[in-house]
């Protein structure tokens, strides 16, 4: 008797102890599933609903009416600005429109099909700009999640300096914009405002034409643009994928004056 009892309470003792491990191991399951969800937040996600934009062409009547025409992208015009577009070798990549003493850069690219690429993208420009020695706050802003840095530049006289950036981005159909927003506007909301606006009615004509993900979406100048030669027109380089180093304060070609 005293033996079968012993090996029952044996018994029961190896199946709380199965019981136990099968509870570790649900738990370390569940923790590791949370750790996934975390890292699936910015990756492989299909893009956000856009009820503010910016826009897909398919989605407004007249993309022209009050935007300026550059072929992949229409910009809304605003009275004062002035629209500068950045070259890489032949074809026209970006346009910054500057409003007083504050700017925002427009960028177009190609993307998947089914899955948004900002959260990717944030990471890649936060640690190209802390690797130069910059610092990068993640925050949700009036555009969604966006960048707030620090970007180390070369002050005009020689010395050392930052250069207060937002980097702002949304997803679309088979493409995705980036708008880096410098100047007054980085730093004052007030300054923002006009800025944000100009992101958020901007309208993306990616074309039906095969794209690599992230290939930049080629722009073209307006018909009737009249353009203002630049004085010392700067060494064109090849900007990288997301050109985190461009300054859309650096001046460029110009288009004159919209009113």
């Amino acid at each position: 008797m005293f033996r079968r009892r012993k090996e029952r309470e044996d018994a029961l003792d190896e199946l709380d102890e199965a019981v136990e491990a099968e509870d570790e191991l649900a738990e370390d399951a569940e923790e590791s599933d949370d750790s996934g969800d975390s890292a699936s937040n910015r990756y492989n996600l299909p893009p956000a609903p856009r009820p503010d934009g910016p826009w897909d062409v398919s989605e407004v009547r007249e993309p022209g009416d009050g935007r300026v025409d550059l072929g992949g992208l229409f910009v809304p015009g605003v009275e004062g600005m002035e629209l500068r577009v950045e070259v890489a070798g032949e074809s026209i990549v970006a346009a910054t429109v500057v409003l007083r003493d504050s700017a925002v850069q427009l960028q177009a690219f190609a993307a998947p099909k089914s899955e948004g690429i900002w959260g990717e993208v944030r990471e890649e420009i936060a640690s190209g700009i802390t690797q130069q020695g910059g610092v990068v706050d993640e925050v949700e802003g009036p555009l969604g999640w966006e960048l707030r840095a620090q970007v180390p530049v070369q002050l005009p006289d020689g010395t050392n300096g930052v250069q207060l950036v937002r980097f702002v981005g949304c997803d679309g159909p088979r493409w995705f914009l980036r708008g880096v927003i410098s100047g007054q506007g980085a730093v004052q909301p007030a300054a923002a405002g006009v800025l944000e606006s100009v992101f958020r009615d901007t309208v993306v004509l990616r074309g039906d034409s095969p794209m690599a993900p992230r290939d930049p979406i080629v722009l073209k100048l307006p018909n009737d643009a009249q353009m203002v030669p630049d004085g010392a027109a700067a060494e064109q380089q090849e900007p990288s994928k997301f050109g985190d180093g461009i300054d859309p304060m650096r001046r460029g070609p110009e288009i004159t004056e919209l009113h």
